[in-house]
């Protein structure tokens, strides 16, 4: 083993760690222009909400065209050569001068959330396999750290009087210099040279069943996690009359609990596995959204049910931050290939898709708090289903290579 490989895997993960910050810098600095866009266009909700739909559908195509060009290439090329663009394409939504301009620049931005997402998802696994123990669910982290810079920095900027277009434009080019020094040090993956050329066995195929049922665990977590970040506020405002001061509080609540979890959760589920990580999640989330379906209905008003409600929210994130780095990792571990991370980044850009109507329209007919008890379901789905899953995945009789040992290099 060459002695510089120790420094050259921990380049790899510093440079990664900077990949998924810039890469939610970037997008939380588009979701913090958004009602700049809309004032400066005279958009209103529905064309605001269809251009926000267009980059959520190219964004899908695109993950799985991407996870096929990885396969090939290998996601470290992905990222060198594609993913300073990606997060120079803010500079579209940024110059749009009106509503059809919008769509368009919503479609190539939708391109580069795509690429992004399936190309760091990807070389984390790779590099976790690398590392031999856990190391994704920090990235996860890192990538929520960067999307609250980047609302923080925008409300600062906006304060000084900075314009819109200034901020996008600024951000933009930060982020494709941020992105382009953060790729440099990226490896490719184990049993491949520099070059993208194969010197190991084949990676091992995921049977359908399996590969149905990890979709579905990652739409379901992403759906418990769109219930907190779409209606959190609203349920907190409108069923326990919280006041405006108060009702945002709970997705932060909620927010800063998988922030934490993400940033040191990887020990955490080093000493689980697999398996018992996705119960523990699982359990944690349908505890905490337990809570806030019976802080509606034990309470008169925000004074009671708002700290429940709150305690809700916590649990809700602590359990919810775990769930897509365990599946991600679970994949690298049985030797799927970079389209099979691909499908795990579909199924989370289809869950916060579908999230919001799916409680939305059950909220409306039967009232919130039945909008609410979707994702709480899911998280009991997920903790009675996951350790299943991970448990078939894994222990599959073609999985064992001749050496399970972790390399030397994992001490890193």
């Amino acid at each position: 083993m060459h002695s510089l490989e120790p420094l050259a895997l921990r380049r790899a993960r510093i440079g990664l760690h900077g990949a998924f910050a810039t890469s939610g810098f970037v997008m939380g600095a588009w979701a913090a222009a958004l009602p700049g866009v809309d004032a400066r266009l005279g958009l209103g909700e529905a064309r605001l909400g269809t251009a926000l739909l267009l980059i959520q559908l190219v964004g899908l195509a695109t993950m799985a065209v991407t996870g096929r060009i990885a396969d090939r290439v290998t996601t470290r090329k992905l990222l060198l050569w594609a993913g300073p663009a990606t997060q120079l394409v803010l500079l579209a939504p940024a110059f749009a001068a009106d509503y059809g301009t919008l769509l368009a620049a919503a479609a190539l931005y939708g391109v580069g959330v795509g690429v992004i997402e399936v190309g760091i998802n990807a070389h984390s696994v790779e590099l976790e396999q690398r590392y031999g123990r856990p190391i994704i669910s920090a990235f996860h982290g890192l990538w929520s750290l960067g999307g609250a810079a980047a609302g923080a920095l925008t409300s600062l900027g906006l304060g000084l009087g900075l314009g819109n277009q200034a901020i996008l434009i600024a951000v933009a080019i930060i982020g494709t210099v941020a992105m382009a020094v953060s790729t440099r040090p990226l490896l490719p993956p184990p049993g491949r040279d520099n070059s993208g050329g194969s010197s190991g066995a084949p990676g091992r195929r995921i049977g359908f069943v399996l590969l149905t049922a990890l979709f579905v665990l990652g739409l379901g977590g992403h759906l418990v996690e769109s219930g907190a970040i779409d209606w959190a506020n609203l349920h907190a405002a409108n069923v326990l009359g919280a006041d405006d001061a108060l009702a945002p509080l709970s997705y932060t609540v909620f927010a800063c609990a998988m922030t934490v979890f993400r940033l040191f959760g990887d020990p955490i589920r080093a000493k689980l596995g697999p398996a018992r990580t996705l119960l523990a999640a699982g359990a944690l989330a349908a505890a905490g959204y337990a809570l806030v379906l019976v802080s509606a209905v034990s309470f008169n008003g925000a004074a009671g049910g708002l700290p429940l409600a709150w305690t809700g929210w916590l649990l809700a994130g602590s359990g919810i931050a775990v769930i897509v780095p365990v599946l991600f990792s679970a994949v690298g571990a049985a030797g799927g290939s970079p389209s099979n991370i691909a499908l795990i980044s579909m199924s989370g850009s289809t869950g916060l898709l579908l999230g919001p109507a799916a409680i939305g329209y059950i909220g409306e007919a039967t009232g919130l708090t039945g909008g609410l008890a979707v994702p709480a379901a899911l998280a009991v789905v997920i903790a009675l289903a996951g350790p299943t899953t991970m448990r078939r995945l894994l222990n599959r009789p073609t999985a064992a290579p001749a050496e399970t040992k972790p390399p030397a290099t994992a001490t890193v």
